[in-house]
């Protein structure tokens, strides 16, 4: 029963993992086609810098969670909904699984940095420092909303408190968080925009 189970426990991740190659792919597609529409011109794309914050958003989130909610303030583990971790075997199948949830981060997180070091080889880049915090904080955002519907509310493998008494009101909590989160990375994108980056001719 490990690979169904490993398919059941995964699948906040295969979400995730599958919006990040195809945002990944769109942005790449849309950098390459807004470029070639404005051959000769010095135009700063936004693209390329946000869709590689967003993925290292995404990396960074899921530690967020990993760091401070699993193991500094212990309100879940991975599966402390089906499995409480009361037990010294309990507490061993919720840290191999908190495990596996740190490794996809540690996955996305290298994703996002390689992301980044491949701008270095683009031109008409732009580096606003609103474009990086607008594509981390919508990634972070985006990490909430996906895991939070399905480990939260859809699968119920853990709540965000596990041993509050308002339960719900915590995991639609952590939903809002993510949405603020959102609505905040949209209004640095906003700004980011509309400012011009110094020219940066190709590598």
């Amino acid at each position: 029963m490990f690979y169904p189970n490993l398919l059941f426990m995964l699948s906040a991740f295969i979400v995730l993992a599958i919006i990040i190659v195809v945002f990944s792919i769109l942005a790449t597609r849309r950098y390459h086609s807004r470029l070639n529409a404005n051959s000769g011109s010095m135009e700063n794309n936004s693209i390329p810098l946000m869709a590689a914050a967003t993925v290292l958003g995404i990396g960074i989130g899921g530690f967020i969670d990993g760091i401070v909610l699993h193991q500094i303030l212990q309100w879940h583990e991975m599966l402390t909904n089906k499995l409480p971790a009361d037990t010294l075997v309990n507490k061993s199948i919720n840290m191999f699984w908190d495990g596996i949830f740190h490794l996809f981060t540690l996955i996305t997180t290298i994703v996002g940095v390689f992301l980044l070091w491949n701008l270095l080889h683009k031109k008409t880049i732009n580096t606003s420092k609103y474009l990086l915090w607008a594509g981390l904080s919508m990634g972070w955002g985006l990490f909430n909303l996906v895991e939070g519907i399905i480990d939260h509310h859809l699968l119920k493998l853990h709540n965000v408190r596990e041993w509050s008494t308002s339960q719900e009101l915590w995991n639609h909590g952590f939903l809002i968080f993510g949405l603020l989160l959102i609505i905040l990375g949209w209004y640095w994108q906003k700004k980011g925009a509309s400012i011009r980056s110094p020219f940066r001719p190709e590598v």
